[in-house]
């Protein structure tokens, strides 16, 4: 018999744990055998010791065994999810779920809520009007089979061993582990019952992996497992210095999602979304080629047809789809104000971690999974890195409820701003592909 004790040492001095210990020790938590504090001290042993990719792969699969995996054999051809690390003004899980559908590409996606200075989709889906994000595993089949996509939150019975785990990772400061990153993500995406996965792992100021060499890591980690695990992966390392897109904040980001899907975009947003949608496409088995994908991706918006299967997602999910023709049905803030520039130049930095934080003093965000959030307030950025910006001129649009919250987010937005007189090198969009 396996104790919790010893796989608690084991892995406190650096050991190798077993696929049967990491079994025995998850499945004795679940059973409530094994408590909180004991799971809590195994966390921070694996925080600071690491885990071999074998031991990765078996705490992967517990993870996903620990509830219900999703069958979804009725429903023909290749099921493919998209999965983002987190970031700010990240935003494209909501076009690349009805660009890849209108592709022939069943998208089944679960996604999360906005937790620290990180967005969530969820939230911002739930600023439409009476969208539901956990549909039933009966309706999650319906609607897969009449509209080719579904967007919505962990449920109850998938990978339940995730989300508490998760929950004392938060609390204990271990979330920054690539092991349990890799789990997490993982076992929630493989108990979807999906034959390929598009991951975007962020880079850069506003991501968790803030280094190129962390993300990368990560990256590697995550194509090991789901090669392991016989499902196709492609990881998209994408730079997450400053902002994606214009919006941050849940429905301003709705608001800049529905102008995409009708071909009105910044140039970022565009990149990576089609980027990230080809490659869902190419899994899919409905393109040969990125290039061939790029085009059936680009085509699917300029005819309508992406937009039309995001029409179709929220009506699905109970959403007031009126809010395609209508975007003034989104929650409005009931007051906004313009930071302007003090000097003329050029933007240097639009740092995306204080930027997702003022958008969080706003109230658009939580730092506590309990924690509400407005889904009206946050940030409209006029200028970015790179942009010329002559002295007066608005660099973002601060739309807010509370002056007291309000007081808060403006240095936050101020410090993320620098003006110099020379334009700094860019970074590039895209910093590499991984695939398995």
């Amino acid at each position: 018999m396996i104790t919790a004790r010893e796989v608690i040492q084991k892995k406190r001095d650096r050991g190798t744990l077993t696929r049967q210990e990491i079994s025995s020790f998850i499945r004795g938590y679940m059973s409530a055998q094994i408590t909180d504090y004991q799971v809590a001290a195994w966390l921070m042993a694996v925080y600071l010791n690491g885990m071999t990719i074998d031991e990765t792969i078996a705490l992967t699969r517990e993870m996903r065994d620990s509830g219900t995996v999703l069958d979804l054999s009725s429903i023909r051809g290749r099921k493919v999810d998209k999965h983002s690390t987190g970031g700010v003004g990240d935003k494209t899980s909501m076009m690349v779920a009805p660009i890849a559908a209108a592709c022939g590409v069943t998208v089944p996606m679960i996604t999360g809520r906005a937790l620290g200075h990180t967005g969530g989709t969820l939230d911002k889906l739930e600023s439409i009007a009476g969208f539901n994000a956990k549909p039933s595993p009966g309706k999650i089949l319906q609607i897969l089979k009449s509209t080719g996509a579904v967007i919505m939150g962990q449920t109850d019975d998938l990978a339940p061993a995730d989300r508490r785990i998760y929950a004392l990772r938060d609390v204990t400061s271990t979330v920054e582990s690539i092991p349990l990153i890799t789990a997490s993500i993982l076992s929630k995406k493989l108990a979807e019952g999906i034959d390929g996965l598009v991951m975007d792992v962020k880079t850069g100021s506003g991501a968790f992996m803030s280094t190129l060499d962390a993300a990368t890591a990560l990256s590697r980690s995550i194509v090991d497992v789901c090669r392991a695990m016989k499902t196709k992966i492609v990881v998209v390392i994408t730079d997450m210095e400053q902002p994606l897109g214009r919006a941050i904040g849940n429905a301003l980001e709705i608001r800049e999602c529905i102008e995409f899907l009708k071909g009105r975009t910044s140039d970022d947003l565009e990149t990576i979304t089609i980027t990230l949608a080809a490659h869902m496409i190419v899994l899919g088995g409905r393109a040969r080629s990125i290039d061939h994908a790029s085009k059936l991706a680009y085509e699917a918006v300029s005819k309508g047809e992406a937009a039309r299967r995001f029409r179709q997602i929220i009506r699905a999910q109970s959403g007031d789809e009126r809010v395609m023709d209508d975007l003034d049905l989104l929650p409005r803030a009931a007051h906004s104000r313009d930071l302007r520039a003090r000097t003329s130049g050029f933007v240097t930095r639009c740092d995306a971690k204080l930027l997702g934080m003022a958008s969080n003093a706003l109230g658009a965000g939580r730092n506590r999974v309990d924690d509400s959030i407005d889904p009206a307030v946050g940030l409209y950025l006029q200028k970015k890195a790179g942009d010329r910006v002559i002295k007066g001129e608005v660099l973002c649009r601060i739309h807010w409820n509370d002056e007291r919250r309000l007081k808060s987010s403006l240095p936050l937005i101020e410090q993320a701003y620098e003006i110099r007189p020379r334009p700094a090198r860019r970074r590039p969009l895209i910093h590499g592909i991984l695939k398995g």
